[in-house]
């Protein structure tokens, strides 16, 4: 199947929300309790409001359509974040879901949002398709550890470094 990817607006804001939960719906239920999702379900105008000023600016805020103008995918870049940083640039976040995965999307979103750029990201422990992604694509774990914060019930994750460009497939 084709996708377009696209620069997201702040009027894209509730379909990536609404994308966005169900991705970690589908990526985490072994790992975070129902009571999360209840409550992300819960909060999905707040965070769509919260959204619209994060797709409103110029680093990558990349969304992946399918055929039929459902966002299927986004991943967001950007300076980044950490004192320590050992890139200069950060992959925020890349998700699709579950029902594109092995198409090649996830590859194309992250091409379309970081190149073939020295780049970080964090990822979440307990998520090897995850953890295989980012290996096949020239990631590889610095040693700094971390924890999501307490509404993310503290999940424990770690951070991925790419410092020379990605193998070719």
């Amino acid at each position: 199947m084709d996708y377009q990817l696209r620069r997201a607006t702040p009027e894209d804001a509730e379909a990536v929300v609404g994308m966005h939960t169900l991705a970690h719906e589908e990526c985490y239920p072994h790992l975070l309790s129902k009571e999360f999702f209840r409550a992300r379900r819960a909060n999905i105008p707040e965070r769509v409001e919260r959204r619209r000023p994060h797709l409103d600016v110029p680093d990558p805020r990349i969304i992946a359509l399918d055929a039929d103008g459902e966002v299927v995918g986004l991943a967001d870049a950007g300076p980044g974040r950490d004192e320590d940083g050992p890139e200069e640039l950060e992959l925020y976040s890349i998700y699709t879901l579950k029902r594109t995965h092995g198409t090649g999307l996830g590859a194309a979103l992250m091409r379309a949002a970081i190149g073939e750029s020295p780049a970080y990201l964090w990822v979440v422990e307990g998520s090897p398709r995850a953890v295989a992604f980012y290996l096949k694509h020239g990631f590889r774990p610095d040693g700094k550890c971390g924890q999501l914060p307490p509404e993310w019930e503290s999940l424990p994750e770690f951070r991925m470094v790419r410092s020379t460009p990605p193998p070719k497939p």
